[in-house]
């Protein structure tokens, strides 16, 4: 049998079902409409009627990139206490965290905020029948205008993270994160860590502060997705965002880039009686506005983001049995964030396993993909496009992600079909741009003497 005349064949049935998919999937547009209020606030709506419910993510650049070095860990704090009760307002009397959250339930609405390493984003849900939505609305605005930031409880909270970071210290995977993060970034925002000391370094004049500097509606992003008209959209965000008028338009400094390797790194830490050996391999790979990203995920799929198809799954548990799973990602945010391979193996076997992923890494920098890896990449990475749009939130993701990054409006639409035009190329020459096998971080915790 000619096998090399079967795997064309093969290739090219596989490139033929992606473009059909690319065809279908191309022509059932998300349209998203965009426009700016006087405030400054970037609206970004999408009407979806299957359900009578809203969804609205509101983003500022208050992540954790901005916490002051001695105050690692504010940006989470802050976002934590913005549903530990409101203050008095001429909005209405002060609601401690109980009644907050009494409120909530009775309108049987969600809220949640959350700090990442850009992003500090609060999440709004809710069904849109007017008297529901309308106290949805109301309380969410007094929490964004007027959170209490009480001091009692942030100590009582503060408490718990302290206990929740002691007992973090006993497992070997939080001690190899710490590290890899260190090696990776040398002292950039994105690499900082809170700890004990630093949440002591806290208080609630300090989360005001932080709030006010960064809660700018001159500097929001809102994504609206639900079964609600333009008009009420804009309404609703007025409504949402007027306790932040009062607060300016301050622009932020700018913050530095993530720096290159100048040469690999590696540390093999210790760690007493551990079961497995954690181990992390990468270096700083992209910001999200690179144009090699859409590239560089194909690339990564290939070698460790595609599951059991991925070269790295092949090699460490199919061929040797080294481990369950071991997979690899992008981290790509406003900076570069880092690119990792994460793998769990038995101690004796951790320099096993470390030099098999430093060799895939190595073969695919020096190789590239083979066409039917580009294909069947292709095709899985086109065929899973769909399932990131099945519901509301999962839509309210993805267009606060093209908020965020100011993408351009039709970023999911025309997203298969760039995927499928990717040539091997096009790929390779991006992979060799970002990963050097040469310069690669590597942790090791926990592997036997």
């Amino acid at each position: 049998m000619n096998h090399a005349r079967v795997g064309l064949g093969r290739w090219r049935a596989v490139s033929a079902l992606a473009l059909l998919w690319v065809a279908g999937v191309v022509h059932a547009a998300l349209p998203i409409e965009h426009w700016v209020q006087a405030s400054g606030a970037r609206i970004y709506w999408v009407y979806s009627p299957a359900l009578p419910m809203v969804d609205v993510r509101i983003e500022v650049d208050g992540g954790s990139r901005r916490d002051p070095p001695q105050q690692a860990g504010l940006a989470a704090a802050v976002a934590l206490m913005l549903d530990k009760g409101v203050a008095a307002s001429p909005a209405g009397s002060a609601l401690d965290e109980n009644a907050v959250t009494e409120a909530w339930a009775e309108l049987g609405a969600q809220w949640s905020a959350t700090a990442t390493l850009d992003r500090l984003s609060v999440a709004l849900r809710s069904l849109t029948t007017p008297e529901i939505l309308d106290g949805a609305v109301a309380l969410a605005a007094r929490q964004l205008a007027e959170p209490a930031f009480d001091a009692a409880v942030w100590a009582r909270e503060r408490e718990r993270l302290i206990a929740a970071w002691q007992q973090a210290q006993l497992q070997p995977d939080t001690r190899a994160a710490r590290a890899f993060a260190q090696a990776i970034y040398r002292g950039h925002p994105y690499g900082a860590q809170a700890d004990p000391k630093t949440w002591a370094a806290i208080t609630p004049e300090a989360m005001r502060a932080f709030y006010r500097r960064h809660a700018q509606a001159c500097d929001a992003r809102v994504t609206v997705v639900g079964r609600i008209e333009r008009a009420q959209v804009d309404a609703l965000v007025r409504r949402l965002l007027a306790g932040w008028e009062a607060h300016g338009c301050a622009p932020l400094p700018a913050l530095p880039e993530v720096a290159p390797l100048a040469h690999a790194h590696t540390e093999q830490l210790p760690f007493a009686g551990a079961a497995q050996a954690q181990i992390l391999v990468g270096q700083p790979g992209i910001a999200r506005h690179d144009p090699d990203y859409l590239a560089l995920q194909l690339a990564n799929h290939i070698v460790g983001g595609g599951g059991f198809t991925s070269r790295l799954m092949r090699e460490l548990r199919e061929r040797r049995g080294l481990t369950y799973g071991v997979y690899s990602y992008f981290l790509a945010g406003r900076h570069a964030g880092a690119y990792t391979v994460t793998v769990q193996t038995r101690p004796d076997q951790a320099a096993q396993a470390v030099a098999l992923v430093h060799e895939v890494l190595r073969d695919f920098t020096e190789r590239g993909p083979t066409e039917a890896e580009l294909a069947e990449a292709k095709a899985a990475l086109i065929q899973s496009h769909a399932l990131r749009l099945d519901s509301n939130r999962k839509i309210t993701d993805q267009v606060a992600a093209i908020a965020w990054s100011n993408l351009p409006l039709d970023e999911l639409d025309t997203w298969p079909a760039r995927v499928a035009a990717l040539d091997r190329d096009t790929v390779w020459r991006a992979w060799r741009r970002v990963i050097d096998p040469q310069r690669l971080v590597t942790v090791v915790v926990g592997a036997a003497p």
